[in-house]
């Protein structure tokens, strides 16, 4: 089954660790995912840029307006995501709980719907 972990951080606790910290954190996601990949787990992952660099688009009475930064005011951000195929969901909070992101912030696992075509 497939599962999407929605890495969530807090930017301000991120940018104040040292520099070595921050790289010892990205290295061992990096081997993370390589390690998940080799054994088919992984789907795709990805990390995002910060929020300043993000917009939020509504659509209200067929007007487009687009707002900067993310949605939802919260301490922590979306940093990144990870796709992933397990068995289930203990599996998915297993594999969810060893990704370094998780000892600073959070992951939210959540499953996802197989559509039979396309985008729904």
């Amino acid at each position: 089954m497939k599962y999407l972990c929605l890495i969530y951080v807090e930017e301000k606790v991120l940018d104040a660790l040292p520099k070595n910290e921050r790289k010892a954190i990205s290295d061992e996601s990096i081997a993370y995912c390589g390690e998940l990949q080799k054994i088919g787990r992984l789907l795709a992952a990805s990390p995002l840029h910060p929020v300043e660099t993000a917009a939020t688009v509504r659509v209200r009475e067929g007007k487009t307006t687009t707002t900067d930064g993310p949605f939802a005011e919260t301490k922590e951000q979306l940093g990144g995501f990870l796709i992933i195929d397990v068995r289930d969901l203990n599996d998915a909070v297993r594999v969810a709980s060893r990704f370094p992101a998780a000892r600073i912030g959070s992951v939210e696992v959540r499953p996802m719907k197989e559509l039979e075509q396309g985008c729904a």
